[in-house]
């Protein structure tokens, strides 16, 4: 079987490196530029090429099929709402979606705030549990907005807790467990069927040994 023709878009950043070791473990035909700056690579074999994207990015170039497969975060996945199929749970780049805010901080406003770089995850969080909040969204260091007053609580992704905690915060409610998926394009899937599979069940295997990952 053969993996031939695919195109795979990796999400750079913290997975990157674990990602690539579990398909190094896989047997996966890895690119030697990897240290390049180039942003699209073509394993040494020609068979499968690969996307080096920012993470919020993957989920779109799966969606509209310029990457067969995609590797990402369930938490970019969730926040992006796109038509996909998730295929494999990594195991890897585990967190917490989390909402945050300072102990016994009291609402100053008729509907409350709340910062996110996840505007739609907070959203939904808040509208499934009937509390009406403004969400805002913010790109960078959303542990700010407590401490500035620009709002009671935060929606982000929780590691160690360790930024949260430095900064006064505390975790009042955890929203989902975060891995690293495996993600198709639904076009893909059928016309590619025997390529992805085979991507699938090579990387299964490595992730059910969990030997990479100790």
């Amino acid at each position: 079987m053969t993996i031939q023709g695919l195109t795979v878009a990796l999400s750079k950043g913290r997975i990157m490196d674990e990602t690539l070791k579990l398909m190094a473990a896989a047997g996966m035909p890895l690119p030697e530029e990897l240290d390049s700056r180039k942003l699209i690579l073509r394993s040494p074999g020609g068979e499968v090429d690969f996307i080096l994207a920012k993470p919020v990015d993957v989920p779109t170039y799966v969606e509209y099929g310029v990457a067969d497969v995609g590797i990402a975060g369930k938490d970019v996945l969730v926040e992006a709402g796109r038509d996909l199929y998730e295929l494999l749970d990594l195991g890897i780049g585990k967190c917490k979606m989390s909402v945050a805010g300072l102990p016994e901080q009291q609402s100053h406003y008729s509907m409350p705030r709340v910062a996110s770089k996840y505007p739609r995850i907070a959203t939904e969080y808040f509208r499934s549990r009937g509390q009406q909040v403004e969400v805002i969204f913010l790109n960078g260091s959303v542990e700010l907005a407590p401490l500035i007053g620009l709002a009671e609580r935060i929606v982000d992704v929780v590691e160690t807790g360790r930024t949260l905690r430095e900064n006064g915060l505390v975790v009042q409610e955890d929203i989902m467990d975060i891995s690293t998926r495996v993600v198709a394009n639904r076009m893909s899937f059928r016309l590619k069927s025997t390529a992805i599979d085979e991507f699938v069940g090579r990387m299964r295997a490595v992730v059910e040994k969990g030997e990479v990952l100790r």
